[in-house]
This record gives structure tokens, sequence and C-alpha cells, in this order.
């Protein structure tokens, strides 16, 4: 994952994350289905339990390719 996140920080010191971008890297295996592992990890993301606890907004950016053979 190479995550990005956007904090602003108040004049006393205090802050807090106003939303976060997940870029995870996956790798299929050769034949896999693309399409249908990025709708599996559409529907990971709406029942994760972090992202549904934080008061920002978590996106998701996923990298996802096909490996090669071995």
């Amino acid at each position: 994952d190479n995550p990005q996140g956007t904090m602003v920080e108040q004049s006393d010191g205090a802050g807090q994350f106003t939303s976060v971008v997940l870029r995870p890297k996956v790798t299929l295996a050769p034949g896999a289905d693309i399409e249908k592992a990025l709708a599996l990890h559409h529907a990971a993301h709406e029942k994760c339990f972090i992202a549904r606890s934080v008061n920002f907004p978590i996106s998701l950016a996923p990298e996802i390719s096909i490996g090669l053979s071995t």
C-alpha cells in the first residue's frame, strides 16, 4: 500500500485527519479476472470495521495487475 492522508492542524497544535486514500498493489495469477478482483476489493472496503469507524472518508485507488507465470 502507498497511503496518503490529509491532516488539518489547529493553531494550538491539535489536529486530525480529514481524508485518506489507500493504494494497495495487488498481483493476480495469470488468467485471473481483474474486474472481479476490483469488485471484491470494493465489497471488502464496504465492510471494513476500521474504515467504518473513523470520522473521515477513506478512498480506494487499488492497482491490480496480472503477474507473470512461473
